[in-house]
């Protein structure tokens, strides 16, 4: 799940002050003489946008679920996301290291990179505009500005070509674990994402960016659309079911859609995926009684 860490504005003007500090003008291409840079990423987002940024050949350790693009697979583990071993990451000698959001761990990893003036940064967009926007703060630090703009201007151009339902609105409940039942509450960037493909999250004003709901609470909201991310055995025909069973109107007039979690869940290029996919969803529910 995403929580809220540091503002996407400080994360970017840190890394812009670190490239400027490592005499990296922004968009430079790198120069023969000058050895690779050598990133750890944290997180499979973070591997996915340094992927975009045109380094991923750079990428020297990652974490256990970093498998795309593919060629990550094979790229040396150095924890869980949740977990990972400092000292590993240490002997892998990075000159940077990509996270996601601050935690117990990261901040002790920032304490043992910061003598060695190794930075670790965090890449943890707030919109879809965000994310564009890391690809090209991380190309500029990196020195594979050129290959990262593109890159940038592609999913901008996707960004803007997304398509909304017809209003009003329509509520939209995600479900992102059956048992017990989770959901999406105060999270941005799912939310920015809803809004433009003409959707609104019931739960975005909550306290938590994914608190655990009873199904009388769902019933008594009565989304129009279910979007379901499949998580171990459940399955789009098997959530139906047990919706319609319990009397949701969406259930029945076949208005419950699936995405994958690995699009929806990850903070990266491919949640651009995963907005056309939930706008095309949104269309498909208006023409559904």
């Amino acid at each position: 799940m995403r929580r809220a860490a540091d503002g996407f504005g400080g994360m970017r003007r840190r890394i812009l002050g670190l490239a400027a500090a490592a005499c990296l003008c922004a968009g430079a291409a790198r120069t023969a003489a000058a050895p690779p840079p050598r990133v750890i990423t944290l997180a499979p987002s973070a591997t996915e946008l340094v992927y975009a940024a045109g380094a991923g050949a750079d990428i020297v350790g990652t974490v256990l679920r970093s498998d795309y693009p593919a060629d990550a697979l094979a790229i040396p583990r150095i924890g869980d996301g949740i977990q990972f071993s400092e000292e590993s990451i240490l002997t892998l000698h990075p000159t940077l290291v990509v996270g996601w959001q601050p935690t117990d761990g990261t901040r002790s990893l920032e304490r043992r990179l910061a003598p060695l003036g190794v930075p670790l940064v965090y890449a943890n967009p707030k919109s879809l505009d965000d994310i564009p926007a890391l690809i090209r703060a991380l190309g500029e630090r990196l020195g594979t500005g050129a290959t990262a703009d593109a890159a940038a201007r592609g999913l901008e151009r996707r960004i803007r070509a997304l398509r909304p339902a017809q209003p009003p609105p329509q509520t939209v409940f995600i479900e992102i674990s059956a048992d017990p039942l989770y959901t999406l509450g105060r999270d941005p960037l799912t939310n920015d994402l809803l809004a433009r493909c003409g959707g609104v999250n019931p739960y975005a004003d909550g306290a938590i960016p994914a608190p655990q709901v009873s199904v009388e609470s769902v019933l008594h909201l009565n989304p129009r659309v279910l979007i379901m991310s499949p998580y171990g055995r459940e399955t789009l025909a098997a959530r139906r079911t047990w919706w319609a069973q319990h009397g949701l109107a969406a259930a029945h007039a076949g208005r419950i859609y699936a995405i994958d979690p690995d699009l929806l869940h990850r903070p990266g290029p491919r949640l651009v995926d995963a907005a056309e996919a939930i706008c095309a969803d949104l269309r498909d529910s208006r023409v559904r009684p």
